[in-house]
């Protein structure tokens, strides 16, 4: 199970790395059912970033996987192309999302949105990596 504490201390870990590298950060942190569990947006985070996160962290419960590892499969000619519209558009098909495991066993996930692909990614990291 994922607890609040824990989705606290993901969100304090990637609000640090998102000070770091100068980029504040919409984040989503959901359970294993891909519901969502806590939410902050840093202060200059886009507003249009909200679903996103909470969309990349879905997607990465949903499909047990980063959604970056997602990118190759959903282009064009490949076999998960269209993907993204699968949901009612809640699936993401770029970096930033990651599940949390516990035990080997996925408990939930955490999405980031607001910086460019690589920004989202580093701090998706380091969040997961506080869990």
């Amino acid at each position: 199970m994922l607890t609040l504490e824990d989705a606290r201390r993901v969100i304090a870990a990637a609000e640090k790395k998102a000070e770091e590298i100068d980029c504040p950060m919409d984040i989503a942190v959901v359970d294993e059912g891909g519901n969502l569990k806590a939410h902050v947006r840093m202060d200059g985070a886009f507003i249009g970033s909200i679903n996103v996160s909470i969309n990349k962290a879905y997607t990465a419960v949903a499909f047990q996987m980063e959604t970056k590892d997602l990118v190759p499969l959903a282009q064009s000619g490949q076999e998960l192309f269209g993907l993204s519209d699968a949901a009612g558009g809640r699936i993401v098909v770029f970096a930033g999302g990651v599940p949390l495991r516990r035990d080997g066993e996925i408990v939930g996930a955490v999405g980031f949105s607001t910086g460019t692909v690589d920004q989202d990614q580093q701090v998706a990291e380091a969040g997961a990596a506080a869990f």
